[in-house]
């Protein structure tokens, strides 16, 4: 466990050193997305490797093979859909990422099972049941947008007379 978590770091360390590979020319015509593709000309300096041209795609960006296709954490990521996929996970090497299409009744029934077997989800998601509310915490930006609230509360009958007469006489004085 020692070595996966250094090599974690390493692959850390070299992901911030690795650069975009973009499309030649891609900035030069719009219709040029910037997704990488291979250079296939004859003449080409990147295809060449010429010294100055744009960095491409080799070997020796490859992450360390033991922690290659795990997640950040040092686990390997499963994908599931239902709870018999859910009981045959890992949970000593492995950690679990519900399908974008399950729905809410069953992705419920899958986080609640999960707690159960001390399964960790990547992607939980609070879900309210009919009934619920929620509760805003304080210092999450929270409270700001309830000030903003509190400042925009209409005016008095009064109050919106007399900014109405000030701002007739401020035109007539403008005329």
């Amino acid at each position: 466990m020692v070595e996966i978590t250094r090599l974690l770091q390493v692959r850390a360390k070299a992901n911030k050193k690795r650069p975009k590979f973009i499309r030649f020319e891609c900035w030069r015509y719009k219709k040029l997305k910037s997704n990488w593709r291979r250079p296939r000309g004859l003449d080409s300096k990147i295809r060449k490797n010429f010294k100055g041209a744009l960095a491409h795609p080799m070997v020796g960006y490859r992450n360390p093979r033991k922690i290659r296709g795990l997640h950040a954490s040092g686990f390997e990521e499963v994908l599931v859909h239902s709870i018999k996929e859910l009981e045959r996970v890992n949970r000593k090497k492995q950690v679990v990422k519900i399908g974008h299409d399950v729905g809410r009744r069953k992705r419920v029934m899958l986080q609640d099972r999960a707690d159960e077997l001390n399964i960790l989800i990547l992607n939980r998601i609070r879900i309210l049941l009919p009934g619920e509310e929620l509760l805003l915490e304080e210092g999450r930006g929270f409270e700001r947008a309830a000030e903003s609230k509190e400042e925009e509360k209409p005016l008095k009958k009064s109050e919106s007379a007399e900014e109405e007469s000030d701002e007739v006489e401020s035109n007539q004085d403008k005329k």
